[in-house]
C-alpha cells in the first residue's frame, strides 16, 4: 500500500486544512496509506485523532511563540520523515513546501507542494520550493503570481479545492440562529466568515454595515472566526472592530461568534454572506456558500472570479477597500428576495458543476499517481 504523509504547520482548523482533510476518504479508497506530520495539540491534532490519522508530532513555534529555525526544523523534520516513510510526502501550504522540499529530495522522497497563498517570495523561498517534484496552486490566480516570481512553470498545476456537496447544501431557514441570538423573527442576518485578520477586509466591512444600519432598521451583522496572531498589530486590530462596533447604529447588532463548528446549517440561516477580503488564493468559505445556495458580495482579488465567472451570475462582485460598493450591493439585495434566490440558484449550480469534492479527489490522486510513476 502506498504512503502518504500530510505535512501541517498550525494547529489549527482553517481552510487549508479542511480542504484537504475533505479528501481523506477519497485518498484511502485510491488506496494510499496517510498519516502526518503536525503539532501534538490542537484541533487539527483531534481531527486527525478522530480520523484514525497516525501524527508524528513537530513543534513549529517555541513557548513564546516565534518560528523556530529553519536548519533546526529541517533536521527534525528528516527525522519524521524516515519515521513516517513515506513514498509522498504533501506539504499542505507554501511555507511547509518551503522547509520541506529540500528535505525530502535529500532523502529520497518524492514530495508535493501545496501554494495556498498568494504572497511575494524570496528568491531563496523559490528555489527551495522548486525542490519539490510537484507545485499545486490552489488556484490560477495563485499560480500566476509564483510562476511570473520565478516558481517553475512545469512543476506548478491548478488544482481548486473542492466542497462537501451533501453537507453543504440549500436548506430552509427555520430561524434558529435568531433565536439563539435573541432576535426578532424578522431579523435580516449578514455574515462574514474567516479568520479575524486585517487582510479579510472586516474593517471594509463594518464601514460598508454603518451605511446600511442607518438605513434599516431589521439588519443584524455576524462576525463567524477568531483572531489567531498574537502579534499586538492583530489584537490591536481586533479591538479596533469591536470599538467600532460598539457604538453609533452598530451599537448592539455585530455579534462576534467565534469559531463555529455549524458553519454548514449557519450559511442556510443567513440572508448573505459579504466576503470582503483584501487578498484570497481561493477562498474556501465562498464555495461553501455557494454550494449552501448563500447570496455571497465578495471582493475582486486572487481566485474569487474563478469561482464566481462573470457568467455564471452566482454573485455580486466589487473591488476591493471598497465599502461603499459593499454598501450598495448588500442594501440592494436585502431588499430584493429574488434576487437573493437567484444568486443562491445559480451559486449552488456553479459549485456542482466545478467544485464537488470529488473533482478536487479525483485531481489530488492523479497528482499522487504521476509524483510516484517512475521516471
Amino acid at each position: 500500500m502506498p504512503r502518504v504523509t500530510w505535512l501541517f504547520e498550525y494547529p489549527t482548523l482553517n481552510g487549508g486544512e479542511r480542504s484537504l482533510l475533505a479528501t481523506l476518504p477519497a485518498v484511502r479508497a485510491a488506496g494510499y496509506l496517510v498519516s502526518a506530520i503536525a503539532p501534538a495539540a490542537g484541533p487539527l491534532a483531534e481531527a486527525l485523532a478522530a480520523e484514525e490519522i497516525a501524527v508524528a508530532p513537530l513543534a513549529f513555534r517555541g513557548a513564546d511563540g516565534t518560528r523556530r529555525p529553519l536548519e533546526t526544523l529541517r533536521t527534525e523534520l528528516a527525522s519524521r520523515i524516515a519515521d513516517c516513510r513515506p513514498d509522498i510526502l504533501h506539504a499542505n501550504s507554501l511555507s511547509m513546501g518551503r522547509l520541506a522540499a529540500p528535505v525530502a529530495r535529500a532523502a529520497g522522497v518524492r514530495s508535493i507542494a501545496h501554494l495556498r497563498d498568494i504572497i511575494n517570495l524570496k528568491r531563496r523561498a523559490i528555489a527551495d520550493l522548486n525542490e519539490a517534484d510537484r507545485l499545486l496552486a490552489v488556484s490560477a490566480a495563485t499560480r500566476d503570481h509564483h510562476v511570473a516570481a520565478g516558481l517553475s512553470p512545469e512543476k506548478t498545476h491548478v488544482l481548486h479545492n473542492g466542497v462537501d456537496l451533501d453537507s453543504f447544501h440549500p436548506r430552509p431557514r427555520d430561524g434558529w440562529l435568531g433565536r439563539e441570538l435573541g432576535l426578532p423573527a424578522d431579523t435580516q442576518l449578514v455574515a462574514t466568515i474567516g479568520q479575524v485578520v486585517l487582510r479579510k477586509g472586516h474593517d471594509v466591512l463594518i464601514r460598508a454595515a454603518e451605511t446600511v444600519a442607518t438605513k434599516m432598521g431589521n439588519v443584524h451583522f455576524l462576525i463567524v472566526g477568531q483572531r489567531y496572531s498574537i502579534k499586538r498589530e492583530a489584537l490591536d486590530y481586533e479591538n479596533q472592530l469591536r470599538d467600532a462596533c460598539g457604538r453609533g447604529p452598530l451599537a448592539g447588532r455585530v455579534h462576534f461568534l467565534g469559531e463555529r463548528t455549524d458553519v454548514a446549517r449557519l450559511l442556510n440561516e443567513v440572508d448573505a454572506l459579504v466576503h470582503p477580503a483584501r487578498q484570497e488564493p481561493l477562498g474556501r468559505v465562498l464555495l461553501e456558500a455557494a454550494a449552501a445556495g448563500t447570496p455571497v458580495i465578495a471582493t475582486d482579488v486572487g481566485g474569487t472570479r474563478e469561482i464566481f465567472p462573470d457568467d455564471a451570475h452566482a454573485a455580486r462582485i466589487v473591488p476591493p477597500d471598497d465599502d461603499a460598493a459593499i454598501a450598495r450591493e448588500l442594501s440592494n439585495l436585502l431588499t430584493d428576495p429574488d434576487a437573493r434566490r437567484s444568486l443562491g440558484e445559480n451559486a449552488r449550480l456553479r459549485a456542482e458543476t466545478a467544485f464537488d469534492i470529488r473533482l478536487a479527489t479525483e485531481g489530488l490522486v492523479r497528482h499522487y499517481l504521476e509524483v510516484s510513476a517512475p521516471a
